[in-house]
């Protein structure tokens, strides 16, 4: 057992207080935040772990925290919104499909009834080199010592954004629909309030992969801002070897705008293939403008992947990702939408 002290934070300026501790940008803090625990809880009885503090914010009394505004400029979430809150939202459900589809695609409902979006978007790789300690080459875990995962079992690890320091897959659903929604992130700090757009949250792993976002020490997020955009028309896709309660092999979250058959705007986020929840932007400018069919499909999906560099044991991942596009966004042009 590892001795940690914990702490209960009751408003937003506490909890950054508490967790604003003298460290160097960038780096992986001592002191945690803790929501529902359902990942970092699981990190620290495996000892991938060992925060010095927990500060817990699940008892925040910041209204804005815990709720979901929809206007006619867009969806505000707040970061304590529990998965199982969103996912049973009505309006949400009907007005972003694809946010709700990821949602319950994710998860048990026990998992989700706890689990905060906040820390949702935050949780790490599953890469079994990085979770098991046994193992001592893992660059997240222990910078510099190497990737075990490049020449071992690596059926499920990344082929987009990789670097010779680290192939492990970003493991969230969520995090995808959000980066095709152009979603941004509202974060507090001990200096305020900044806003920074969700595909600049996470970082490739390049030649550091221990940092895996561009948060400091004592940065909270406290929303999710969704502008207004092609979100009726939307869903999410996800293959996985089982059907239930499986991390994605591949998936592809998927918004469109259609004018006829003409693509006046497409939005595509990418799960299970890649390092950061992957915004496919080769894709999207394939289709934006033409018309989509299969023809078209495919070319875009032969696009996004053209850069992929599997490694062994996930190649089978470069067919499975072209194919799990394609069908996604042929589904969505199926969709009937009122």
């Amino acid at each position: 057992m590892r001795p940690f002290s914990y702490e209960l934070a009751t408003d937003s300026a506490s909890a950054v207080a508490l967790a604003s501790v003298p460290a160097s940008a960038h780096v992986t803090s001592s002191v945690q935040f803790i929501g529902g625990g359902t990942t970092l809880v699981d990190l620290m009885k495996l000892e991938v772990m060992q925060p010095s503090t927990l500060v817990d914010i699940s008892s925040i009394r910041d209204e804005d925290m815990h709720k979901v505004v929809q206007t006619e400029t867009g969806l505000r979430i707040g970061s304590l919104v529990s998965m199982g809150q969103l996912h049973s939202d009505k309006a949400i459900v009907r007005d972003y499909p694809i946010l709700t589809e990821s949602l319950w695609r994710a998860a048990s409902q026990q998992l989700r009834n706890m689990a905060r979006l906040g820390g949702n978007v935050l949780q790490r790789t599953r890469c079994s080199y990085f979770r098991d300690t046994s193992y001592e080459q893992c660059n997240k875990r222990i910078p510099g010592s190497g990737c075990a995962a490049l020449d071992g079992m690596n059926r499920g690890h990344a082929i987009l954004g990789t670097s010779e320091h680290c192939i492990a897959t970003y493991p969230g659903d969520w995090a995808p629909a959000l980066i095709a929604l152009d979603a941004q992130v509202e974060v507090l700090s001990r200096s305020g309030k900044r806003t920074l757009p969700f595909s600049e949250l996470h970082r490739l792993p390049g030649a550091t992969p221990h940092i895996e976002t561009n948060l400091r020490p004592g940065d909270l997020i406290t929303a999710f801002i969704i502008p207004v955009g092609p979100q009726r028309r939307s869903l999410y896709r996800k293959i996985r070897d089982r059907e239930s309660y499986q991390f994605a092999n591949a998936s592809a979250a998927v918004a469109l705008d259609l004018q006829g058959d003409v693509l006046r705007e497409v939005r595509i986020g990418l799960g299970g293939v890649a390092t950061v929840p992957w915004r496919a932007h080769r894709a999207e400018a394939m289709l934006r403008g033409r018309s989509l069919n299969e023809a078209t499909a495919t070319l875009a999906a032969e696009a996004e992947f053209k850069e992929a560099h599997p490694r062994g044991h996930n190649a089978p991942k470069v067919a499975l990702g072209k194919s799990t596009l394609i069908r996604a966004l042929l589904e969505a042009k199926a969709m009937e939408v009122s």
